[in-house]
């Protein structure tokens, strides 16, 4: 059975190693980006096409990437 995880640094490297930091850096990129894909799916409930139209589709999702970047911001607003 396959691991379906990443690969992390080597069993041998330390946490100060130049392949942990890359591989830090890797995560931090990895969070940022999947952030607002976790919101538009879990807060506005968009896990699954609903429709068989392919306009209703893009028109119901168009403004929930909107809506995510407001709602990460929302914090840093008030």
């Amino acid at each position: 059975m396959a691991d379906c995880h990443a690969p992390g640094p080597a069993p041998d490297a330390g946490p100060g190693s130049a392949a942990a930091k890359a591989e830090k850096a890797k995560a931090r990129v990895r969070a940022r980006v999947e952030h607002p894909f976790r919101i538009i799916k879990r807060v506005f409930g968009c896990d699954m096409v609903r429709y068989r139209g392919l306009d209703k589709n893009v028109q119901r999702l168009a403004p929930l990437p909107g809506f995510s970047n407001l709602m990460i911001a929302q914090p840093h607003l008030q």
